[in-house]
């Protein structure tokens, strides 16, 4: 198959890692908007945008853009597209997402049915049937209006890239792995880093180190639709796996210590760890964060609580300045903190040496680093 165009969206904040990720894989053509990057890519790098990005929320196929202010030429637009190419007489192509904003198609439901019937109608004409079963393989097509510009797209991924597999259970106040992983790339771990997180919850800033230090691809562990896909060779697959699997490098010195003042939490930290596989580069203990004693040359990156209600707001502060007088942070020591508190560097006793806004699901937050 020849060159595809490819869409990746990711968190408000990480367009940069990302960009970094999709030049490592070989994307061409590369353009970064607010929380997306688009690049050309073959079935190959398909496949290695989905095994291999830790930021990526999700692989799309951007398969046309086009003018759209009424449903005809919506559904016009649509049928133009060559659905044959991806899409079986017997595969399921539903339509899954959509939205619209500033246009003058404002009903998501009525779009959803003309990109449908528009889809039937080409493969009706190419196929020569008059009803798909639709029980193969599943081809998910999202659309986006914009200004009156659709945009269709084909899903490759299934569920979303932050699903690695390792956390099956998280607890009350987990952060999102690709979040964890962009916060984690910003915090520059390499392979002989030693990491620490001291509130560490279900151990995804660990996790993610581990992988980001050991090489070890993000979705190295799981399915992704797009591989039933009778349009891809599925050797493609197998070659991109092989292959993250041999870049895997567990020579470095790197480790990761974690502790949680909740033991189920720091037991969760252990059972993930083992899921993903990097046990062996990571110890946890349960401790309360005023007994966390930090080792030399360590990078700590930690999510801490914040609270909601008055109470818990001012248990936060406090344990922000505990966190200040433990972490002391310095070029040595380096600390990358996530917190949506407008007056975290207040409380924790020491102004950041930088900050960047990131949303953790749809909270504002800052990334406070300190690093000088």
């Amino acid at each position: 198959m020849e060159k595809l165009r490819l869409c990746c969206p990711c968190h408000f904040g990480l367009e940069s890692v990302l960009n970094f990720e999709i030049k490592k894989i070989g994307g061409e053509n590369i353009t970064v908007t607010d929380g997306k990057v688009s690049f050309d890519g073959d079935a190959e790098i398909l496949a290695k945008a989905n095994l291999r990005t830790s930021v990526a929320e999700r692989v799309l196929i951007e398969l046309k853009s086009f003018k759209a202010e009424t449903f005809e030429e919506l559904f016009q637009g649509v049928k133009s597209i060559e659905w044959e190419r991806f899409v079986g007489k017997n595969d399921a192509f539903p339509v899954k997402t959509g939205y619209s904003l500033h246009s003058k198609l404002t009903s998501i439901p009525d779009c959803q049915s003309i990109v449908k019937k528009a889809a039937v109608e080409r493969l009706k004409s190419k196929y020569g049937i008059s009803w798909f079963e639709e029980t193969g393989a599943t081809l998910p097509i999202q659309f986006s209006i914009f200004k009156d510009v659709a945009t269709i797209y084909l899903e490759t991924s299934g569920e979303g890239l932050h699903k690695r597999g390792y956390r099956r259970k998280s607890n009350d106040a987990p952060i999102k792995e690709t979040l964890a992983a962009g916060i984690v790339d910003l915090a520059r771990v390499r392979r002989d880093s030693i990491v620490c997180d001291p509130m560490c919850g279900s151990g995804t800033f660990l996790i993610e180190s581990a992988y980001k230090a050991l090489s070890i691809s993000p979705g190295i562990r799981r399915h992704f639709l797009a591989e039933d896909w009778s349009c891809f060779d599925k050797n493609v697959w197998k070659n991109a796996r092989e292959q993250a699997l041999a870049d895997i490098d567990k020579q470095g010195k790197f480790h990761a210590y974690g502790s949680d003042i909740d033991p189920a939490c720091a037991d969760l930290s252990i059972m993930n760890s083992k899921k993903a596989g990097v046990n062996s580069k990571i110890s946890v203990d349960n401790a309360d964060v005023r007994s966390f004693k930090l080792p030399k040359g360590a990078i700590t990156i930690c999510n801490p609580p914040y609270g909601e209600r008055l109470l818990e707001i001012k248990q936060a502060e406090e344990l922000y300045k505990v966190l200040g007088q433990k972490l002391s942070p310095s070029k040595d020591n380096p600390c990358y903190i996530i917190s949506p508190h407008e007056d975290f560097e207040k409380f924790f006793g020491k102004k950041a040496d930088k900050r960047r806004k990131l949303y953790n699901g749809m909270i504002k937050c800052q990334l406070f680093m300190y690093y000088l």
